[in-house]
């Protein structure tokens, strides 16, 4: 096993992520403005959408490969029945549902950059190409939820990997997860928020700011209480904190059941 990287490793990468972000962010722009004049300047959210998209796109296959060293390719595998996932991106899980146990996936994500992405994923996918498909929107748009016959009660599986600390309002999205989860469905997660090491979190608050406006999601947030404060659960005392000291991103993971 390598071994695992000391406080200033743990620093500089997030730091690095910041900068590739604003570079991105400044190209997205550019090319918005050569398009649109200087109202193009105007698009905050079009460019956040694009540099965002372009980020984990290009980033992909390291948080995959990350990913592999993690809880991450079981949790999605335990995904069964109608699925509605969270935040797909650029369609990292795509490949590692178990397509056998699955009847539908939805993926829900507001930012239709990462549509051609995942839509080549499916179509190469021979196990999704019938079971998937993405919807634009937030949780939160149930008008667009209700025409795909998403309503409350009717999810079997809701599947949230780092997808938690980006949304606008964690508490909200939870809330609207705990009504859509069937009696006895299951909500799996891998997410991330406030260290428990004290000099840890203190570089955490003092990265966010830039963190927040550039990679687009939050390092100080309490991710375990919005979850646990969403509903009723069956099982919280199966949720798993590894102890990860000197990361700004600690993960919290499970597989929760709604109280039936």
């Amino acid at each position: 096993m390598p071994p695992k990287p000391g406080r200033l490793a743990c620093l500089l990468r997030p730091v690095g992520m910041i900068w590739m972000s604003i570079c991105l962010h400044w190209a997205a722009l550019k090319q918005i403005v050569r398009r649109e004049g200087l109202t193009g300047t105007t698009r905050l959210q079009q460019i956040r959408d694009v540099a965002s998209a372009k980020l984990l796109g290009d980033n992909a296959s390291g948080f995959i490969a990350f990913e592999n060293t993690t809880i991450v390719p079981s949790l999605v595998k335990a995904a069964s029945g109608v699925v509605l996932e969270l935040g797909p991106g650029p369609g990292n899980q795509l490949h590692r549902f178990d397509t056998s146990a699955i009847e539908f996936v939805y993926g829900v994500d507001p930012n239709p950059h990462f549509k051609p992405n995942i839509d080549s994923i499916v179509k190469t996918n021979d196990g999704l190409r019938d079971k998937y498909k993405l919807l634009v929107c937030g949780i939160e748009d149930s008008d667009i939820l209700r025409t795909e016959g998403i309503t409350e009660e009717s999810i079997d599986t809701v599947l949230s990997i780092q997808t938690l600390c980006a949304v606008k309002d964690p508490k909200n999205v939870m809330k609207e997860v705990w009504k859509l989860l069937k009696p006895g469905g299951k909500f799996i997660f891998w997410e991330h928020g406030w260290s428990r090491n004290r000099l840890t979190t203190i570089e955490q608050a003092l990265l966010e700011p830039a963190w927040s406006s550039f990679v687009g999601c939050h390092l100080t947030r309490s991710v375990l209480a919005d979850i646990l404060d969403a509903g009723e659960w069956e099982n919280v005392e199966d949720i798993e904190e590894p102890d990860e000291q000197l990361s700004l991103l600690p993960r919290v993971q499970g597989v929760l059941m709604k109280k039936a």
